[in-house]
């Protein structure tokens, strides 16, 4: 009986040996091209994403203004181009810089936005991506670090996001441009939220406060000045 014990636990521990060396022999096999892939993703960096969807919403903007139906005439150009004009005339008046990039202005961004709420979200979109150019140009500049997606970001989405006033032709007259001032002004915060996390390695909150801190009083001089001024220059551009 005793041998019997004996043989049976041997075969148990030749099984066990078997089955470990089986699981070694597949653990070294080539990973399949299903695995390979995975693993080549979980290695790609964040800001490589962050660029690649930032070049895909570039494509986004591009095709809505491609398809968009306001055909650009020459009232249309003269007005977008008054409107990059005063924007960038009046961000070159910064109240209050800050020490990283980013001023509070006399509502630089207000004249692309209603320039966006009285022509359609596609012209302005493409006005706010010419003045992102120019801010560039203007001085901000691109870090060596941050490259094309910095300059994605920071510069060409961010500025575009301008054109989102455009929103205000869907809504009511009385509250429409303030809620198209207002979505527009918290997507060109995200866009800088984002690139101070991916390329100046700020952290989420961090970026985003240090970047509300100026472009939150801008917003609110927009919306002021726009109580003002709004509905004679929407009227002016109707007219004309």
């Amino acid at each position: 009986m005793s041998s019997l014990f004996l043989w049976a636990g041997a075969l148990a521990e030749e099984a066990s040996e078997t089955a470990e060396a089986v699981a070694e022999e597949v653990a070294k096999k080539d990973p399949t091209w299903l695995e390979d892939l995975v693993s080549k993703f979980g290695k790609t960096p964040l800001n490589a994403w962050i660029t690649l969807l930032a070049i895909v919403a570039l494509g986004a903007i591009l095709l809505v203004v491609s398809k968009s139906h306001s055909k650009w005439n020459t009232k249309m150009l003269a007005f977008g181009a008054l409107s990059i004009a005063l924007s960038f005339v009046l961000s070159c008046i910064r109240l209050f810089r800050m020490p990283n990039g980013g001023s509070v202005t006399p509502a630089s961004m207000l004249p692309i936005m209603l320039f966006s709420a009285g022509f359609g979200m596609g012209p302005g979109l493409m006005t706010g991506l010419a003045y992102g150019v120019l801010q560039c140009l203007q001085g901000g500049g691109v870090t060596a670090a941050g490259g094309i997606g910095q300059f994605l970001l920071d510069y060409l989405l961010a500025f575009a996001a301008l054109g989102l006033a455009g929103v205000a032709r869907k809504l009511p007259e009385k509250w429409g441009l303030f809620c198209g001032i207002i979505v527009a002004a918290l997507v060109r915060v995200l866009c800088h939220t984002l690139a101070g996390i991916l390329f100046w390695d700020t952290a989420p909150w961090a970026s985003f406060v240090y970047n509300i801190t100026y472009l939150g009083p801008d917003t609110l001089i927009c919306i002021l000045l726009a109580l003002l001024i709004a509905k004679p220059v929407m009227r002016i551009m109707k007219s004309t």
